[in-house]
């Protein structure tokens, strides 16, 4: 029977010992810098970034020329490729001419090897398509930016949650110390006398509520240490303790507007402008293009020779006068595109300014009710620390002192909950307003 029960103490013990090597110290400062550079969701809007600037980048074709380089083996009997093969080759002779001859020719080889070059010389829609292109990749760019900031506010939320967590255990602890301090006079009035057996019983209830408010509350640790390891990309999942103390911060809020120079505001022109550069593609490509080629040819009745060559060079007008109006229909779709555009770039400033002024409002209840919430506190200490010292003196009930020491927990609670809801919505607003 002692080996049975002395093996889970072992490892009961073992378990604890692991889990305090577990607990982890860390500042703000340092989830923010992890989180800047191991989040998946920064590092996902900078790939989209990319992928916008291997766009752009792709757009240098109306200015840079293409070039290619081929070689091609063949035979033939063909009447008419054999002849111009040997005129290629630079061997045609005078029995070449033969009727018998042009009109049955042997089997000939011929190996060419060209270069060809072609150079856009003018392409409006493509120069419109271009500055879409740098439009969008701009855009991404703020994108990315905007994500970064909002990543710094989430960082900002979760490292207080983690501190409410630890507050609310720190509160729970006190209040089951207290509960116990209470549960043990309750039991000495009970063995004098003073007290019914139904009054030990409800301390007793008291003791077990805390203590499964606590066991909630240590849950909680554990849940915002695993949000911020989830946000810097760790997977160790250890448990996080703050070295940041939550405080009250202060604001001033008077000057506070969403500007438009905010990054996502920004994106958001720079998406219109996008679509209103693609429109003015478009609408240019009923224009002609010019383009100039040419291309450099080595001919040979020989694989990789070249005894004999020629080039050609020129330019090319084209004009699409009509292709069914399918060109007409996609100028229709991209201005409609646009014309949406900058319906959701008004309605989004629009939306961002409701929230600034429901964020201001929600700041400054926040702060009434900081207040209140602190000098609640204060008064239920008071009234806590009055029917303790009545309740050691056996003037006062058992159900009083109860109801007075659950009520200082919950305000406690209530007062680091209004810190942290008063300190949210200040980083809410700083959120909403950065440039």
């Amino acid at each position: 029977m002692k080996k049975h029960i002395y093996i889970p103490l072992l490892f009961l013990g073992f378990t604890f010992s692991v889990q305090a090597q577990d607990i982890v110290p860390i500042a703000k400062t340092d989830v923010l810098s992890k989180v800047s550079e191991n989040n998946r969701r920064i590092k996902i809007s900078e790939e989209e970034f990319k992928q916008a600037r291997a766009d752009y980048r792709q757009t240098n074709a109306i200015f840079l020329p293409n070039i290619t380089a081929s070689h091609t083996a063949m035979a033939t009997t063909n009447p008419l490729m054999a002849f111009g093969s040997k005129l290629n080759q630079e061997i045609l002779t005078q029995n070449d001419f033969s009727p018998a001859l042009l009109n049955d020719p042997s089997q000939i080889e011929n190996y060419a090897t060209k270069f060809e070059i072609q150079q856009p010389l003018i392409n409006v829609d493509g120069i419109y398509q271009r500055k879409a292109a740098k439009s969008k990749m701009e855009a991404m760019s703020l994108k990315t930016e905007r994500t970064q900031d909002y990543l710094a506010f989430e960082v900002e939320k979760a490292y207080m949650q983690l501190q409410l967590a630890y507050k609310a255990v720190d509160v729970l602890e006190k209040a089951l110390e207290a509960a116990n301090s209470n549960k043990k006079l309750a039991d000495n009035s009970f063995k004098q006398g003073y007290l019914q057996r139904a009054d030990v019983l409800n301390v007793e209830v008291r003791v077990t509520e805390v203590q499964n408010q606590l066991q909630t509350a240590k849950s909680n640790v554990q849940n915002a240490s695993n949000y911020l390891s989830f946000l810097m990309n760790d997977d160790s999942y250890v448990i996080y303790k703050p070295t940041d103390e939550l405080t009250v911060s202060t604001l001033s809020i008077a000057d506070k507007t969403v500007s438009e120079n905010r990054s996502d505001i920004k994106a958001m022109q720079l998406a219109s402008d996008a679509y209103k550069s693609m429109n003015k593609a478009d609408k240019m490509s009923f224009l002609p293009r010019l383009n100039a080629f040419g291309s450099y040819e080595l001919y040979d009745d020989q694989i990789f020779q070249a005894d004999a060559s020629g080039y050609l060079f020129g330019a090319q007008l084209s004009w699409d006068l009509f292709q069914g109006s399918k060109r007409f229909g996609k100028a229709q779709k991209s201005k409609a595109e646009f014309e949406k555009s900058k319906l959701e770039y008004n309605q989004y400033v629009s939306q961002s300014n409701l929230e600034l002024n429901k964020a201001k409002r929600a700041f400054l209840d926040a702060e009434n009710k900081l207040n209140l919430s602190a000098l609640a506190m204060e008064q239920s200490e008071e009234a806590l620390r009055i029917r303790t010292n009545r309740f050691k003196e056996g003037l006062e009930k058992t159900s009083d002192l109860l109801t007075a020491d659950t009520q200082f927990a919950q305000k406690q609670l209530e007062y680091f909950q209004t810190i942290f809801e008063y300190n949210y919505a200040q980083a809410y607003l700083q959120f909403l307003t950065k440039e």
